[in-house]
């Protein structure tokens, strides 16, 4: 199954070349069969892999869907359900997903809302081909976004999310684990025997509605002030290619 146009409810996403390059590479050099992709949260913005382009040139990607055991995962999923060669829903840490199964792994909009965040990426790295790639798009921790996502109340984070992100299900709940950073990512690839081949980091509030959104880069600017840079403003995700070694005696999970 070739998922050429499937995207996330609500948006509005490009092709990103920072994985849309390794996964076109990846794809180049798997001649032969299928690209199996696992796409690890529901709200993964597909088409800024380019899948649709290498669709367009004649290569097959088939997609699987994985997700918490979460009414608002559900909907997503279910609204979507169509663009899948499969759907898994259930406890990420124990739900069953076959091992060494996938080329890609695409992980965007998960690890900030997870627990146990160390351990579901444990999951999803078994699940990797050796020499499959590992993407990860996340909310830093340490930005002024994260905090204020964690402080606002329900009702405002509710009001927030539907304006900003129209039609997306959500808001889902605030964990940020303490891994949830550049420090704690990198400390989980070495301590694993990954190896990071790409790293970033993306500003993603819409630039509408205007003056919410004026708003709130005025807020994450005073945030960063406040906190001396703590939790800083210039950026609010981070975002990774991982590469599964090869070797099969490696130190991975």
């Amino acid at each position: 199954m070739t998922t050429a146009g499937r995207d996330s409810p609500g948006t509005d996403v490009k092709t990103n070349g920072f994985f849309a390059e390794p996964l076109h590479d990846y794809t180049v050099r798997c001649l032969g069969g299928p690209v199996t992709l696992l796409q690890a949260g529901c709200l993964a913005p597909l088409r800024e892999l380019g899948i649709g382009e290498l669709a367009e040139d004649g290569f097959e990607i088939s997609v699987t869907a994985v997700d918490a055991d979460h009414p608002l995962a559900k909907r997503a999923l279910d609204d979507a359900r169509t663009g899948y060669a499969d759907v898994i829903v259930g406890d990420l840490r124990t739900v069953p997903i076959a091992q060494r199964a996938y080329d890609i792994v695409y992980c965007a909009g998960l690890l900030e809302r997870v627990q146990h965040v160390e351990l579901v990426l444990d999951r999803l790295v078994s699940a990797l081909k050796p020499g499959g790639l590992l993407l990860i798009r996340t909310r830093d921790r340490y930005t002024a976004a994260a905090l204020l996502d964690r402080l606002l109340p329900g009702p405002a984070r509710k009001a927030l999310w539907s304006r900003l992100r129209p039609g997306t299900p959500g808001p889902f709940p605030t964990v940020y684990e303490k891994a949830v950073c550049d420090a704690g990512i990198a400390s989980y690839t070495l301590m694993r025997g990954l190896v990071i081949a790409a790293r970033g980091t993306d500003r993603t509030l819409p630039s509408q509605p205007v003056r919410l959104s004026s708003a709130m880069r005025v807020t994450y600017a005073a945030i960063s002030r406040l906190t001396r840079g703590r939790f800083g403003d210039s950026h609010d995700e981070l975002l990774y290619v991982i590469r599964r070694p090869q070797d099969q005696s490696a130190r991975v999970v």
